[in-house]
């Protein structure tokens, strides 16, 4: 840590910050204007660099390791090429509420002012149209200059804190070494706190309510992982009468064993035969850190109505029409955890516990989907991370019910292809004693490969199942399946892991039932990385993909 009572550089000054959030690992890749930058941070020993393929995976793997890591992630670049090639990534993490800087270095502040034709710039002397771009997926931005730049710095990442969504911070060259005050450092940036009487004035009309109400079930969403607030949410499981469901960016949100677990609700295509009526049906809905979109609600499929519901959100509670502006998530959750600890809701009716995948085929048969997803219910232990692309991966690991302590990584808004594989990599950096099995199709895989190498080479020997079938199997169960803009070219995948630098992480090729078993139970060693390529016929797919690709088929057909 530095001198507190001396001076350290805009760079140092960033890192120091960023270690104090919980971010110990900086994504992104060298340029010439952003090395002074990653100089001057990567002295601070608290930090360390994490280089990317691309700017495109090292904004997916902040993403990842921020979500996981329940902190906050880091991606630096150079300016111009580099920013824009990771404005894709940072735009999902805008969407789905991850807090993530996007760091950039600029050109000197000489450069700036005089318009310099210089590389990597439009030739027309403005400096800022990038950071403009910025604007419309972050909170928060700077360009730094040498009007109190660490001003600047904790004024933006506050806003990241608060929002819980990304913000861009641009750090000419000449500024990033640039000597400032340390002593603003001994001053802690936290997430803004509630308004004490309006927690008061929630708390009281939950108190007013709640009682009278016969039946109480809470619908979890992502936001709760934001914002670590799972123990609130077990908590909740425990009062009588109280039921959980969890939306598809929160599966397993509340332990999906746990006799008040709903499973993952998705309108009429829930997964849990009967959750579906206990959420739109219950006597009072309390929406938790949840998202409203077509995925969340099985394409608007949901009967309940959010207007009516009690909602504890981000930065705001509301029952029904009364809007109680100033309640955090945290304290919102807490004030409800408090008025029904006291209470004993009316039992409801048991939900029958959802039908695992049966593995149908015999060992020498083509392997299906069905039964490639029963033998992952059979084998995933426990303590994992599973991170699946959306797609035929998602929509295949919602069926299935996760062991203790793990945790179910994907992008279901956003929804951008190629986003696990990097994402899985930021995902073991920020959970090393979890392990990450990442399951990705070939089509998404494509658009990422070159981060395989370093997933395979973690200390913690991630396994991963590529999905070889063939090309975009969403996109052909929703239109024009023989479309030749559904195909990809066919690769080696069985000599990918090698090429790329994982020569000791152990292949198998899988195309039947037996072959996936035996290769699950060598991959049950912790001491090796595992690449399962895993062949399936071209048009199979999980059920619940076929159930939602022919929703959005139908919304398409509609415009």
């Amino acid at each position: 840590m530095a001198d507190l009572a001396g001076e350290i550089t805009v760079g140092a000054y960033l890192a120091a910050r960023l270690t104090q959030l919980g971010c110990r690992h900086l994504f992104g890749l060298p340029g010439d204007f952003n090395m002074n930058l990653l100089d001057e941070m990567l002295t601070h020993n608290d930090l360390e660099w994490q280089g990317g393929a691309n700017e495109l995976d090292a904004a997916y793997a902040a993403d990842g390791y921020a979500r996981v890591g329940r902190t906050v992630g880091a991606v630096i670049t150079t300016y111009g090429v580099g920013e824009l090639s990771a404005v894709n990534g940072v735009a999902g993490s805008f969407a789905e509420d991850v807090p993530v800087v996007q760091i950039t270095g600029l050109p000197s502040t000489d450069a700036i002012r005089s318009g310099a034709r210089l590389h990597h710039t439009l030739l027309d002397g403005d400096y800022l149209h990038f950071a403009r771009m910025y604007r419309e997926v972050t909170v928060a931005q700077a360009v730094l200059d040498r009007t109190d730049p660490t001003a600047e710095i904790d004024r933006v990442l506050s806003a990241m804190l608060a929002a819980s969504k990304p913000v861009y911070l641009g750090v000419p060259l000449d500024i990033a070494k640039a000597p400032v005050p340390a002593d603003r450092l001994r001053t802690a940036l936290v997430t803004p706190a509630s308004d004490p009487e309006a927690v008061a004035a929630f708390t009281d009309a939950l108190r007013d309510r709640l009682p009278r109400m016969d039946r109480l079930t809470v619908l979890a969403g992502p936001g709760v992982h934001r914002r670590g607030l799972e123990a609130g949410v077990a908590r909740l499981a425990d009062v009588p009468g109280i039921r959980i469901a969890s939306q598809v960016g929160s599966k397993a949100i509340l332990d999906e064993t746990h006799p008040a677990s709903l499973g993952t609700y998705l309108g009429d295509r829930t997964l849990h035969p009967g959750s579906q009526a206990v959420v739109d049906d219950a006597g009072v809905l309390v929406m938790v850190g949840t998202v409203y979109s077509d995925f969340s609600t099985g394409f608007f499929s949901h009967r309940y109505q959010p207007g009516h519901a009690i909602e504890i959100a981000l930065d705001h509670a509301r029952i029904g029409p009364a809007l109680y502006p100033g309640v955090r998530l945290d304290d919102g959750l807490a004030a409800l955890g408090e008025v029904v600890a006291g209470l004993t809701f009316a039992p409801q009716e048991d939900v029958p516990a959802t039908e695992p995948p049966v593995a149908h085929r015999a060992d020498d048969e083509p392997l299906d989907h069905t039964t490639m997803w029963a033998l992952m219910q059979e084998w995933l232990p426990a303590s994992t991370t599973l991170v699946a692309e959306m797609g035929t991966a998602f929509f295949g690991a919602l069926d299935v019910t996760l062991p203790d302590h793990s945790d179910l990584l994907g992008q279901p808004v956003w929804s951008s292809i190629g986003y696990t594989l990097p994402a899985a990599w930021g995902a073991a950096l920020a959970r090393p004693e979890r392990r990450p099995v990442l399951m990705i199709g070939d089509g998404s895989a494509q658009l990422t490969i070159a981060e395989l190498g370093r997933l395979l080479t973690h200390p913690s020997a991630p396994v991963v199942l590529l999905i070889d079938n063939d090309g975009y199997t969403v996109e052909r169960k929703i239109q024009s399946p023989e479309a030749v803009y559904q195909d990809i070219p066919a690769w080696d995948w069985n000599a990918l892991p090698a090429a790329l630098g994982a020569s000791d992480a152990v292949v198998h090729d899988v195309a039947t039932p037996g072959a996936l078993r035996d290769a699950l139970a060598a991959a049950t060693d912790p001491s090796a990385a595992h690449f399962l390529r895993v062949r399936l016929h071209r048009d199979d797919a999980p059920r619940l993909l076929l159930e939602l690709a022919e929703g959005i088929a139908k919304v398409n057909a509609t415009t």
